[in-house]
């Protein structure tokens, strides 16, 4: 798989190098995405970042600086914008950062970032916002900051605008809808390049005029808190890419030679994907990208002028740019200074700039877009992350796992698509004033308690995330990430699952003694005929007979697995719940089954009970279903009527599948408990002896991750969710017989908050000597990870009992209802292996649901190859004694979206992946290339010519009719003689 990477990546760069740069190339983006290798293009990247790569981190003004109206400031619009109707919550005083330099810089230097991108507030310069207002106090303390940062090594990154106007400049002239700002902007800009130019190396003129132009001038939403005007935000627009470029000019022409910096315009997008892969679809999400980062992007990378898409669909409200002013606009940006985040994303997108297609968060895909529209101009992300609720302290595991995926996205752009990402900002220092969304949601990588004077600051996860990450300028390649080459041992078990087995006890037409009239002139129809008596048969019927078996056996059979792993159905197998009252016919069939598999060298393993639904195939004439203690008893006949008529066949026995669900609560799952012991104990006294086989139970582990491991505290939610989940079933019987301590002790706990109870049930003693040590092996069924955190951020995912919130890293690779996440195998046997001591393990499913239409199920194939090589790694490295592994599942037919097999109609079609599995198992895993083959014993596997001999009424046919020909040859050759003769 390591060399699959590289040869991704080596796709990938003369893709990139293919794809043309110019206007409108952009369009491509979806079409090259959409053939990206899947899921191995969607699989996490280890690897550096280049020598240089800025790390930074950022802050707006008005967000943090609280002192609205210290030392001289005048007021901006987004203090009279917050005084204005109904708003009570300001950002007065923010974060504070205005008293706390001091604490902002030991945040800075603890986060190791080369970068702090800030803004200047003008208001705090210029209170109204001319120089003739000049404030000497509001100069000295960014003056101030920007000494700070060199001091402790930092570079600042800074912006003139921030979307606080100064309030004058709004009661004034109306803001930017009046040309007059270009002029007072540039006087603003001269000012900051002289007076803090030679310790700024990057300068943001404006951040995101998309949001000012359209949502303080159009929708109102943040300040002024303009609307009603249709065509004003254009206007807005049309004034802030002049201010810009006037600033940009005045740099370039009186302070570049000297300073050496560099000047862009912070432009944010959202991402939009097409609907349908149809030109139209495209067309409409080139629009969508063009009306909110084009408006600006176009005028300032590529010819001075407003998008095609813009001119056409806007008619008279787009103002025209004369040709004088186009040349001045265009080239006006030294770097492309990219936002992204949720300032727009799925926030402050309205529904008619998607232009019918789906918004989507892909950064990757918007910097390839950006990289293709706009000539490949390098790219500093200058703001990227994301967002948690208000209630979220310093565990920000949400916000953590966002800016893990931006910046890997960000990684694979610079690694795969040859994009020239210089820089990242992570958003924000510290938590603030959130602009129209005021202090409900948090940003900062540092917790700020606005409960306290001194607004203390704490570092989040996120921060410690962040640091580490700089520290190693990526994510470096572990050894535990790298697949490992090697064997199983020869008796590996090798198998497939599937919950159940297609039953047809009608024997096929060969075996049917009807009479049948067939249409073969016509549509070739067999038509019995009803009023004929057939004559009787004395034939005995054979397995052969059923044509389903041989159908099931041999598609089991091409995989070259040793083992198949099916369910029995307990109510069709004793509808009334007595096993004196069984369904031989059905017996029957299942005995052919194991018989057939037997025949064909596949030992069958087979479960007595499949839990799926609350009474799944539980015999309906028992009553209260697991609820009922008489259930335990009935079970263990059953058990008893299994071993007698399959125990001959069946050497491997699983009482009970998956019963440790938390939903059928604790007394049922005592109940099983019991009825799994009874069942074995009837196994180990009266069946083993003769039968040899090996029983035990299927508890379904997925693994449960720390979303959050700085400490060992970190770890006591997923150790609890275990115990709860897994514990529960396995330490009664493979520990002391008794539930673990930690989950009694947590439902005392629980039991004194709720008004509910949590009754566990108590073992008697008695009880707990027949519980424990019923097992032969432990199996797990094992599918996905997901993560638990002791916070609530989302209350919809928060179990209240346990006390934990239940997510996923967002950087795992998706699939229906799970994510992939093949480290997590190998973690759950160690937690088995480490508990219970050199126990025989077995995986008795692992598989993933994809969409039964694809057959080259390329997620399947990627899946089993990393879960089989994770189960290769517990193996070889941490000596976990497994002994054998089922992929899940056989055939969608029985299984939907899991099958190796697929159906259309009535066609049988072999997936990839079976091609795929199949080839892993003919090596025994993964052997070192250039290797000796492994020596294993081989097994013999009857082939079909000899299996059709074994079979006795055929044998005596062939005989009988052999010896015919036999005495006829002589007859023939007698006379023949006697002729000559």
């Amino acid at each position: 798989m390591r060399v699959a990477g590289l040869l991704l990546a080596l796709f990938l760069c003369r893709d990139a190098e293919r794809t043309a740069c110019a206007p409108g190339a952009g369009i491509r983006t979806w079409d090259r995405f959409g053939k990206l290798p899947y899921p191995g293009d969607k699989a996490f990247l280890h690897d550096t970042f280049p020598d240089g790569f800025m790390w930074s981190v950022g802050t707006a003004a008005y967000q943090v600086e609280g002192a609205y109206d210290k030392d001289g400031k005048g007021p901006s619009i987004w203090d009279t914008f917050n005084r204005a109707g109904n708003r009570i919550v300001t950002g007065d005083v923010g974060s504070d950062s205005y008293h706390n330099i001091r604490g902002d810089l030991r945040a800075l230097e603890l986060l190791g970032v080369s970068h702090y991108r800030f803004s200047l507030s003008w208001s705090r310069i210029f209170p109204n916002g001319s120089a003739s207002s000049y404030n000497d106090k509001g100069a000295a303390h960014y003056a101030k900051l920007i000494r700070g940062l060199k001091s402790i090594g930092v570079e600042p990154v800074v912006t003139l605008y921030h979307w606080d106007l100064p309030d004058h400049l709004q009661t004034l002239h109306g803001g930017w809808a009046n040309p007059i700002l270009v002029d007072l902007f540039r006087e603003y800009a001269d000012f900051c390049f002289r007076t803090f130019g030679d310790d700024v190396k990057y300068w943001i003129t404006i951040d995101n005029p998309f949001v000012v132009a359209w949502h303080g001038y159009g929708t109102g939403l943040v300040a002024p808190g303009i609307k009603n005007d249709s065509a004003l935000p254009y206007r807005v627009g049309h004034n802030l890419l002049k201010a810009h470029a006037a600033a940009w000019h005045v740099y370039d022409e009186r302070y570049r030679a000297r300073q050496g910096g560099k000047v862009s315009m912070a432009l944010a997008s959202h991402w939009v994907k097409p609907n349908r892969m149809r030109h139209e679809s495209l067309r409409a999400c080139q629009c969508s990208l063009d009306f909110v980062l084009g408006w600006f992007a176009r005028p300032l990378f590529v010819d001075g002028d407003y998008p095609p898409c813009m001119k056409r669909d806007l008619s008279l409200k787009l103002p025209v740019f004369t040709e004088p002013e186009r040349l001045r606009v265009n080239g006006t940006a030294d770097f492309f200074a990219l936002s992204h985040g949720p300032a727009l994303s799925f926030q402050l997108i309205n529904t008619s700039l998607l232009f019918g297609q789906k918004e989507d968060l892909d950064l990757r895909m918007l910097l390839y877009w950006v990289n293709a529209e706009y000539n490949s101009p390098p790219v500093f992300v200058v703001e990227s992350g994301w967002f948690v609720l208000s209630n979220t302290k310093t565990k920000d595991a949400k916000h953590m796992y966002y800016l893990k995926r931006f910046i890997m996205e960000t990684l694979k752009s610079i690694r795969y698509d040859s994009v020239n990402v210089i820089g990242y900002t992570a958003w924000s220092l510290v938590d603030g004033y959130e602009w129209y969304r005021e202090y409900g949601i948090r940003r900062g990588l540092y917790y700020v308690d606005f409960n306290t004077p001194d607004l203390r600051r704490e570092p989040k996860t996120s921060a410690s995330f962040y640091s580490k990450l700089i520290e190693k300028n990526g994510f470096l390649m572990l050894p535990e990430h790298q697949p490992v080459q090697g064997v199983f041992p020869c008796s590996f078990a090798w198998g497939v699952a599937a919950n159940s087995i297609q039953i047809e006890t009608t024997p096929t037409q060969f075996a049917d003694p009807s009479v049948y009239l067939w249409n073969i002139s016509g549509s070739g129809e067999l038509k019995r005929l009803d009023a004929t008596q057939p004559p009787l048969l004395r034939r005995v019927r054979h397995c052969t007979d059923f044509a389903s078996i041989r159908q099931q056996v041999s598609d089991v059979q091409r995989l070259h697995v040793s083992h198949f792993h099916f369910s029995l159905n307990w109510s069709s197998i004793v509808p009334t719940g007595r096993a004196s009252e069984a369904n031989v016919t059905l017996l029957d069939y299942y005995n052919c089954f194991v018989s057939e598999l037997s025949q064909a060298n596949i030992t069958p393993v087979v479960t007595l009970w499949h839990h799926t639904l609350e009474r799944s195939s539980l015999p309906t004439a028992i009553e209260g279903g697991w609820q009922n203690i008489e259930t335990v008893q009935a079970f263990a006949s059953y058990a008893r009527l299994c071993y007698q008529w399959l125990g001959h066949h069946v050497k491997l026995w699983v009482t009970l599948n998956e019963p440790n669900d938390e939903k059928l609560g604790y007394v049922v799952g005592h109940h099983l408990l019991l009825a799994h012991a009874l069942a074995w104990h009837v196994y180990n006294r009266e069946f083993r002896p003769l039968q040899g086989g090996k029983v035990s139970l299927v508890l379904h582990m997925d693994w449960v991750e720390p979303a959050v491991s700085f400490s060992r505290q970190d770890v006591e939610p997923a150790n609890r969710v275990l115990d709860f989940r897994v514990g529960w079933f396995s330490e009664p019987i493979f520990g002391d017989g008794d539930y673990p301590q930690l989950m009694r002790s947590w439902l005392r706990h629980r039991n004194s908050l709720d008004l509910f109870n949590y009754q566990l049930p108590t073992f008697t003693e008695e009880e707990r000597q027949l519980v424990r040590g019923t097992y032969d092996f432990f199996a797990i069924s094992h599918f996905t990870t997901i993560m638990v955190l002791d916070s609530v951020e989302d209350k919809y995912k928060y179990k209240q009992m346990l006390e934990v919130q239940y997510m996923f890293d967002v950087t795992w690779i998706e699939a229906p209802n799970s994510r992939v996440v093949p480290f997590g195998l190998r973690k759950a046997l160690n937690w088995v292996h480490s508990r219970y001591k050199d126990v025989p393990i077995y995986i008795m499913a692992n598989g993933v649901q994809e969409d039964p239409t694809k057959f080259k199920d390329n997620l399947r194939v990627y899946y089993l190859y990393n879960y089989i090589n994770e189960a290769l790694k517990a193996y070889i490295l941490d000596g976990v004694n497994l002994q054998g592994y089922f992929a899940y599942a056989l055939s969608d037919q029985r299984d939907p979206g899991f099958g190796m097999y697929g159906h259309v109609q009535d066609e049988v079609i072999m997936k990839a992946s079976l091609t795929h599995y199949r080839n892993i198992i003919e090596h025994n895993g993964f052997p070192v290339q250039g290797s000796p083959p492994q020596q294993c014993p081989r097994s013999l596997v009857p082939c079909s010519e000899c299996h059709f001999l074994t079979k006795r009424p055929i044998v005596s046919f062939l005989s009988l009719v052999g010896s015919g020909l036999l005495i006829t040859m002589g007859f023939i050759i007698y006379y023949a003689s006697k002729r000559r003769k």
